[in-house]
């Protein structure tokens, strides 16, 4: 039988709410943001900004930076995040854009990926130095430039070179540079990832105590799977590594489970300004569904792999952030350029007034100049949306 090793004593007793906001202000949404580090600074703080093929408003990696800064301009978005080699994009909490600094962490991810005894697709001797050398030989290029992503059949039918391509990618001897059309590019390591990082070998434990560390500073409060899930760690890794971290065990008022902090997010209180927005349901603010919960006391679940007829808050529902809490939540659409909100859920009617100002700044972003609304769930409440989003402009 395994032996659990007592966990040590918690240095602070927090409140739900100061777990809260210390949570908000890890995650960006409280106080200042600093429009100097823009974008890259975002993808630092954050660690990890999940990718996603829906695009509705825009793509989830465009939101997330749009949720912290504002307005900022969607051709800047994919410009901090691929030029110059700032970033590169492997498996974290699910396919992330990573800062090229966290290179060294995943080398534990791309062991365990070459140690791997099966493979969901068989490789023919060759297909996987072929795919090397023509990336060698020509430089970055698509799965299509490299002979065609699929044999014809369903998604899953990938060709040779794909097949290659990606397991070269788990392997860490190929770097996906960027998302060209939705389409990965693919170039070699060694010359997208500056040597000091490509050659700076980490063992594992040493990987597995820099990233619980990063997303216990990301998340500034978190129980063990909120921490290990960040990453997708597994939760015998966290324990493994937990009390050389740097995180500082801690008791929240209302958690069953026991928690540890950033110190340096203990060391002064949450202040600072609110923001106003509407979150992509993968924002790792509230891309883990029992947190969300636990700290905000709202459920969410993606629906857009719901049967229609079964859904509830619509295809792509977005949840409404506002003076620190989850308020509601729309279901947004494009028609030309009008945003429309197809169906809108508020919590109370002191919600209506941030809703109108989240939807009118979301559709200014997007190149829309006007606001559509289909559905409110609270229908005594539509007027008063309308009529704020009519003063609004």
């Amino acid at each position: 039988m395994r032996t659990m090793t007592p966990l040590p004593p918690p240095t602070a007793d927090l409140s739900a709410d100061e777990a809260r906001r210390i949570a908000l202000r890890a995650q960006g949404l409280l106080g200042a943001p600093d429009r100097r580090a823009g974008v890259r600074g975002v993808l630092r703080h954050l660690g990890a900004v999940q990718l996603d093929t829906i695009s509705v408003l825009a793509r989830s990696h465009e939101l997330v930076p749009y949720a912290r800064l504002g307005a900022v301009g969607r051709t800047t978005v994919e410009a901090a995040y691929w030029t110059q080699s700032h970033a590169f994009e492997y498996w974290s909490h699910a396919a992330c854009v990573l800062p090229i600094e966290e290179w060294p962490h995943f080398a534990f991810r791309r062991r365990a990926y070459r140690s791997r005894p099966q493979w969901y697709h068989d490789l023919p001797d060759g297909a996987y130095d072929a795919v090397i050398k023509q990336l060698r030989a020509e430089g970055p290029l698509t799965a299509t430039e490299l002979g065609g992503a699929k044999n014809g059949g369903e998604w899953w039918d990938w060709s040779e070179s794909k097949v290659a391509v990606e397991r070269a990618l788990m392997y860490g001897e190929v770097v996906c540079t960027e998302r060209r059309g939705w389409k990965r590019v693919y170039d070699l390591a060694e010359r997208a990832v500056p040597d000091h990082l490509l050659h700076d070998e980490l063992d594992d434990t040493e990987c597995l105590r820099r990233l619980v560390r990063l997303a216990g500073q990301a998340l500034g409060v978190g129980t063990r799977a909120d921490i290990a899930d960040y990453h997708r760690l597994r939760g015998e890794q966290f324990d493994a590594v937990v009390a050389d971290s740097g995180l500082v065990p801690v008791r929240v008022q209302g958690w069953d489970k026991p928690a540890w902090a950033d110190p340096e997010a203990l060391a002064s209180v949450p202040r600072g300004r609110h923001r106003t927005t509407l979150l992509s349901p993968f924002d790792s603010l509230i891309w883990e569904r029992a947190r969300t919960e636990r700290i905000f006391g709202f459920t969410h679940r993606l629906e857009a792999y719901v049967p229609k007829q079964k859904r509830i808050h619509g295809y792509f529902a977005m949840p409404l952030l506002a003076g620190g809490q989850l308020v509601g939540r729309v279901d947004p659409a494009r028609d030309g350029r009008t945003l429309v909100a197809r169906q809108v859920s508020l919590a109370s009617a002191k919600a209506v007034a941030p809703m109108a100002q989240a939807l009118r700044e979301a559709a200014e972003w997007v190149g829309c100049d006007a606001v559509r609304i289909e559905r409110v769930d609270r229908p005594e409440l539509g007027a008063a949306l309308s009529s704020a989003l009519t003063r609004l402009g």
